[in-house]
């Protein structure tokens, strides 16, 4: 019984430990977030399930989060905006609706498009008010 326990621990420990270790950021993506974003404050990391990470931060008083994939390479930054400060082309596009969030993001390819949040979808535009993407959340 007891030996029964003790290997149930050792399982449950070893399992922890290996949760733990798969939750820790890369070094390469810890070094890419430090030399892009020195100044960022209030720092949370999180997997996401296509294997890249997601960092959360405030830069400047702005909510912003980053992605990384697992090799360090940044992908893309979103920085949470007023509605006000979208593109007048995405203003008409989603007009009459309400918007619950905004941001601007800022593409690892020099793009930048805006996420419109409307009710349970993402919405996603370019700076002409074409609409690229939707996504439920």
């Amino acid at each position: 019984m007891l030996r029964s326990f003790l290997l149930f621990a050792a399982v449950l420990l070893w399992a922890g430990c290996a949760v733990q270790a798969q939750k820790a950021v890369p070094e390469a993506v810890q070094a890419t977030f430090n030399e892009k974003f020195p100044k960022a404050d209030d720092v949370e990391w999180k997997l996401e399930a296509d294997g890249n990470w997601e960092v959360e931060f405030e830069l400047d008083d702005e909510e912003s989060s980053a992605t990384f994939s697992a090799e360090g390479k940044w992908l893309e930054t979103e920085t949470e905006i007023a509605k006000d400060d979208l593109p007048d082309a995405v203003r008409k596009a989603v007009q009459g609706q309400k918007v619950k969030e905004a941001a601007r993001i800022l593409k690892a390819d020099g793009t930048t498009v805006y996420e419109v949040e409307i009710g349970k979808k993402d919405l996603i535009y370019d700076a002409n008010g074409q609409l690229l993407l939707e996504e439920k959340d």
